[in-house]
């Protein structure tokens, strides 16, 4: 059953052909920020704790304050993409982000570094709303493609923060990220005002249409509750990496300094990589190949980051593989959910981001508990646990996969859809 009526949106002429690659290019490096952004803490939670004079475990809230707050953005925000004109709602969004850096970046305590790390969680959903413009604005039949293309720098940008926090860091101190970054978004949302096309709903809806239509959408698409559930925990078992690594790295074993465990971060941009191959798959057809790819992936990796706790050669393979994963699965999540209703692709991608950002909060939950609990061997047994569950979710997943195929083989006009 199609999804009601709220009309396609419309653009100005010259997207009509689709985006320039400079245009992708800008929507990526955008992307890459706003997404980074909310992971420049990682690798300074030792140096925030000792700075600030708090323990580990509180700095290392800052972490899941980013990902429940941006979960609340993609809830509450990225929907209006549908309701509003997109280059405006942007641009808006990317300059309250880099507000919240600049409290980050002057903070002097817990309390005003928790609050910019909120605003810029709750803003930065600006990427998510460029990555459905992406797709609606793409070339016929490139949607696949252009979707890889920003989703490679949101997934850079995600991986490389990490290296640059450390970097800067080293040369600065801590709150230099936070400054660098906040220049760099604002920077950055004026080239997107004068790069992009304006791209609305000729009749929008009320917000509370919006909002209710996640509901509907959630309840119509199964696709879209397991595309989402595997999303949501792909992301919760790297989070417990990612709560945990700056902490094990720093420790007895490593005793790594910021700048170090920056420059071991770029090891996971290889995994942005990932985002375009698998979205030139995904124009083929071939989204079920790569989800059960990678939700393996997922699985293996985790062994190697286990005796990642006392080499690093295989905490560094560990960490590539399991980048190279979660971006294989979640870019066909996206290319599968963006074909189930075109005309609501911002809400798709508000359901589909707000499960996967959930997965991500309370993945760093869990592994810092488990971190508390039993170090870094606890850590890799609940990242190893919530990827087994991942594993059940593909299954599922694969399941209403092949009845899909068999509903529209019936039909003499379907599509074939991928067993």
């Amino acid at each position: 059953m199609p999804t009601p009526a709220l009309p396609v949106p419309s653009s100005s002429a010259p997207a009509a052909a689709g985006l320039s690659t400079p245009v992708l290019l800008l929507m990526a490096v955008a992307c890459g920020l706003c997404a980074g952004a909310n992971y420049f803490n990682q690798p300074l939670l030792h140096s925030i704790a000792v700075h600030l004079q708090v323990s580990e475990s509180t700095a290392a809230l800052t972490v899941t304050i980013a990902q429940v707050a941006y979960a609340c953005g993609l809830l509450l925000l990225v929907p209006l993409g549908d309701k509003l004109e997109r280059r405006r709602l942007i641009a808006t969004l990317m300059v309250l982000a880099a507000v919240g850096l600049f409290l980050s970046g002057f903070a002097e305590g817990f309390a005003l570094l928790a609050l910019g790390t909120l605003m810029t969680g709750l803003f930065s959903v600006a990427a998510q709303v460029l990555v459905p413009m992406a797709a609606a604005l793409a070339a016929p039949g490139r949607s696949g493609q252009a979707v890889g293309l920003v989703m490679s720098g949101l997934l850079t940008g995600i991986l490389a923060a990490r290296s640059v926090a450390g970097l800067l860091s080293g040369l600065g101190g801590w709150n230099l990220v936070y400054r660098v970054g906040g220049v760099a978004v604002l920077l950055v949302a004026v080239a997107l005002w004068f790069a992009l096309p304006t791209l609305r709903n000729p009749n929008p809806p009320s917000y509370g249409q919006v909002l209710r239509s996640l509901g509907t959408l959630a309840l119509r698409h199964p696709r879209l509750r397991s595309r989402a559930l595997l999303g949501g925990l792909s992301f919760a078992s790297v989070s417990v990496l990612f709560s945990t690594m700056a902490l094990m790295l720093a420790g007895p074993a490593h005793r790594m300094s910021d700048a170090h465990i920056g420059l071991v971060g770029l090891a996971g941009v290889a995994g942005a990589l990932m985002a375009n191959v698998a979205g030139r798959l995904a124009d083929r057809g071939r989204e079920q190949l790569t989800t059960r790819v990678s939700v393996l992936l997922v699985l293996a990796s985790w062994a190697a980051l286990w005796l990642g706790g006392t080499s690093i050669v295989w905490f560094l393979v560990g960490m590539l593989v399991i980048d190279l994963a979660l971006q294989g699965v979640h870019i066909s999540n996206q290319n599968v959910i963006y074909q189930l209703a075109p005309e609501a692709r911002s809400r798709l991608n508000a359901v589909y981001m707000t499960t996967y950002f959930t997965g991500a909060a309370l993945g760093s939950a869990l592994g810092s508990a488990a971190w508390q609990r039993g170090g870094w061997s606890a850590a890799c047994l609940a990242g190893l646990g919530i990827a087994a569950l991942n594993a059940v979710a593909m299954v599922y997943d694969a399941g209403l996969a092949r009845r899909a195929a068999g509903r529209g083989s019936a039909m003499p006009a379907a599509m074939p859809t991928e067993q």
